[in-house]
């Protein structure tokens, strides 16, 4: 799967995706770095295809995100829903609860 990640992804978790044979792009060390999040959406194109088909996306929204449970979130996510399922698919992780939608 091919997945873009920003700058508040751990690098455990770029370093897992990858191991688990993901091509990751991950925007740190870029000129996206520090780009807040609508305009790194409209850079890439998210802003203008979000409503047509797309490969998927992953949202993590945390009360008090740290590295473990950002990481924890993400393998989660990863692990519940096979590639196959994800083009089309929104999927936040909360705390404790996860909502997914469908294109």
């Amino acid at each position: 799967m091919k997945i873009l990640v920003d700058e508040n992804i751990p690098t455990i978790t770029v370093e897992e995706l990858r191991r688990r044979g993901n091509e990751v792009l991950d925007i740190r060390g870029t000129s996206s770095q520090g780009m807040p999040d609508a305009q790194l959406w409209a850079d890439k194109g998210f802003a203008d295809h979000r409503d047509d088909a797309h490969h998927g996306i992953l949202i993590i929204r945390l009360r008090q995100p740290n590295e473990n449970r950002i990481h924890t979130r993400i393998i989660s996510a990863l692990d519940q829903y096979p590639e196959e399922s994800w083009p089309g698919m929104l999927v936040v992780m909360r705390d404790n609860v996860q909502s997914v939608s469908r294109r």
